[in-house]
């Protein structure tokens, strides 16, 4: 008897693979193999059989558990491993027909019907954009959406008012069809929603003027939205009950913005910080100022400049950055100082900062300070 081969191999997934994973790689054996499809492959019913097979232990925990410790022999008779599996036998007759439909076509083999009930409707997701002071201080925004709603002409039943619907011949109102297959395997049999009623079990016999009989209207309406303080390119706000309708009376999905930020022509965020280049005169610099900072939204902030400030320093204002959507804190202003030198200077000019020069300060070993940089400039 030839050996059996390894489950994971056989269905084309590895020893990690996630359930869905296994379940993708078997619906697509599955209906490639299936009896049915290659009724002129002799091999095919095998083939089906030990993909299903594999299946039938990968998806189940207890039994993947087992097999990943014991392998094959945890199946065979008298094993007994820890999970109980001893003279397991594989019969696809056990592997319950409702989850093998659901597997092989992604429906359902119960005589339900799932189309009738309520349905929740589809999510929508826009994009938008807004300035640089919005994100940082918010904002509320009116938004003009389209969007697929209920008819009120007909109030959604697809039908003319006055006029009535009738069962649907082809399915006696159920919604569904039936259709038995036999196979080697045993009788197989599907449900599928009926192509005259479109699952609906009801036909109408005079449709709606407004909506042709689909029950819906596309509308455009206004909503209000609050963007909270903080946010970035990249959030996403969640508005439920914005999306889409749901049907036979199921609950409208959600509407999610996506925001852009558009870039600031003075500052950038970094997280929750704002950064800031300041531009000050060498004598500023080496002699200490204060100065006034334009901030977004109008605001001044004063900040002192101490003295010997170098090239490059960063000055921090705690508290004057972005506030956190949750509102918990607020991050800070970050000043990134560059010192202008002059190119050009008058002969009292030169006079003075010779003179300054001279003095010593700036000649000691190994110390190049801005004046040093100045006159580098000035020759």
């Amino acid at each position: 008897m030839p050996a059996k081969r390894d489950y994971y191999e056989l269905l084309g997934v590895g020893r990690d693979a996630t359930p869905e994973e296994i379940k993708k790689a078997y619906r697509q054996l599955a209906r490639k193999y299936h009896p049915d499809v290659n009724k002129e492959d002799p091999e095919a019913a095998e083939k089906f059989k030990e993909f299903t097979e594999a299946y039938a232990v990968l998806s189940d925990a207890q039994k993947r558990a087992a097999y990943d410790q014991f392998g094959h022999a945890a199946f065979e008779p008298g094993h007994g491993g820890p999970g109980g599996f001893g003279g397991f036998d594989f019969d696809i007759n056990d592997f319950g027909f409702g989850d093998l439909f659901d597997v092989i076509f992604g429906g359902s083999a119960s005589g339900r019907s799932r189309r009738t009930g309520p349905r929740r409707g589809a999510d929508r997701e826009i994009r938008l954009d807004i300035s640089f002071e919005d994100a940082l201080f918010g904002i509320e925004k009116d938004l003009e959406l389209s969007r697929v709603e209920s008819c009120e002409h007909c109030q959604g039943s697809g039908a003319e008012p006055g006029s009535s619907t009738k069962t649907c011949p082809s399915c006696n109102g159920r919604g569904q069809v039936r259709n038995v297959q036999s196979t080697p395997f045993g009788r197989f049999e599907t449900v599928r929603p009926c192509n005259q009623c479109h699952g609906e079990g009801k036909i109408i016999e005079k449709p709606c003027t407004h909506c042709r009989g689909t029950g819906q209207e596309r509308k455009n309406r206004k909503i209000n939205v609050r963007i909270p303080a903080g946010v970035d390119t990249g959030s996403r706000l969640r508005i439920q009950g914005e999306g889409e309708i749901g049907s036979h009376g199921g609950p409208a999905g959600d509407l999610y913005i996506l925001l852009s930020v558009r870039s600031h022509s003075r500052f950038k965020r970094e997280g929750y910080n704002l950064v800031t280049t300041l531009e000050i005169s060498f004598v500023q610099a080496a002699l200490g100022a204060d100065v006034s900072i334009d901030l977004p939204g109008g605001a001044v902030h004063n900040m002192h400049i101490p003295e010997g400030t170098q090239p490059g320093t960063i000055l921090t204002a705690k508290g004057k950055g972005v506030a956190h959507v949750q509102g918990h804190r607020i991050g800070d202003l970050k000043v990134v100082v560059e010192v202008r030198i002059p190119t050009r200077v008058s002969k009292k000019q030169r006079e003075l900062l010779e003179a300054f020069f001279e003095e010593g300060e700036e000649q000691k070993p190994g110390r190049k300070g801005i004046f040093d940089k100045f006159k580098d400039v000035i020759g």
